[in-house]
């Protein structure tokens, strides 16, 4: 085998994932397309020890605490198809190389589906967001919306008081109970049933929104919950289970970040329902040690834990 494990993906979880790799001295490859989810974003916020930074700049220290460690390499390349070789794994690569290893945890991220409304995509991690834990606080208790896609905008609505004056946009894809009006109504949310026609200001900052009766709010940030779906197909490939979340499929995987595929591992936000950079490098962490164990404790890939 080339390698003992490679690491598809080169954001928070698979770096976090090489590091403890890299501490039991195992040979890893970590496979980086250079397009991360959290590229967007001009900073990640609520990482401990990273607040306020930007992801490249994080991304970037992390490769270099990694490269004090001579048996991790990167590679700047696509895996495009996955499948067990006796007791490991060969990967083709997009420019038609190929390479062996004996494990593979992966962590290659998720795709963002947007809704479709002008303005909206270029302004996507800075004036539309997806999380006010990440990016509410810097919105400086200035007006925010909710763009509803289903009934997940009820809860992102409920939380959004705390971070300034929230308008819900039903856009049609979510009508409200007289109980759930109510509640709303206690947070001090605002309904808005005439849908969103267009984003306003200079991008990619938001000011306001243009109804379709033409009526403009102002508002700072919009939140959604875009569909989302795995970046690459190599689960579907290796026969990886998902489970459905609330904006789309993630890997199933057990509280080590083991899929239910013997020597594969996932971590980030391939396999959560749950986006959050802490908790992204917390798995990577997680599924570091499950894939040095596996090596350990089960090196023909019988399926023991």
């Amino acid at each position: 085998m080339d390698h003992d494990v490679i690491i598809i993906g080169g954001s928070f979880a698979g770096l976090s994932a090489a590091m403890q790799l890299a501490r039991a001295r195992r040979s890893v490859l970590v496979l980086d397309t250079g397009a991360p989810r959290n590229r967007y974003a001009a900073a990640s916020h609520g990482f401990p020890g990273q607040d306020g930074k930007r992801p490249a700049h994080i991304r970037g220290a992390l490769r270099v605490e990694l490269d004090a460690y001579p048996t991790v390499t990167f590679l700047d390349a696509e895996a495009v198809q996955a499948s067990r070789q006796g007791a490991g794994f060969h990967l083709s690569l997009a420019a038609g190389d190929a390479l062996t290893a004996k494990r593979l945890i992966l962590a290659y991220g998720v795709r963002d589906t947007l809704p479709d409304l002008p303005g909206l995509s270029e302004r996507w991690g800075t004036g539309v967001l997806h999380c006010p834990y990440c990016h509410g606080y810097e919105l400086n208790r200035q007006p925010v919306g909710v763009l509803a896609r289903n009934e997940t905008a009820m809860h992102q609505a409920m939380l959004l008081p705390d971070w300034g004056p929230t308008t819900l946009f039903t856009q049609g894809a979510f009508a409200p109970t007289p109980e759930q009006r109510h509640t709303l109504a206690a947070r001090g949310v605002v309904l808005e049933v005439t849908p969103i026609a267009a984003l306003l200001g200079p991008a990619p900052a938001l000011e306001a929104v243009r109804l379709a009766d033409g009526r403009e709010i102002p508002i700072a940030g919009l939140f959604i919950a875009p569909q989302t779906s795995p970046a690459s197909d190599l689960a579907t490939s290796l026969g990886c289970e998902t489970t459905d979340g609330p904006t789309g499929p993630y890997l199933a995987v057990d509280a080590m970040q083991t899929t239910n595929v013997p020597g594969v591992f996932a971590a980030g936000d391939v396999a959560t329902p749950a986006a959050n950079a802490t908790l992204a490098a917390a798995a990577g962490v997680l599924a570091g040690v499950a894939a040095h164990r596996s090596l350990i404790f089960d090196p023909d890939l019988t399926g023991a834990r």
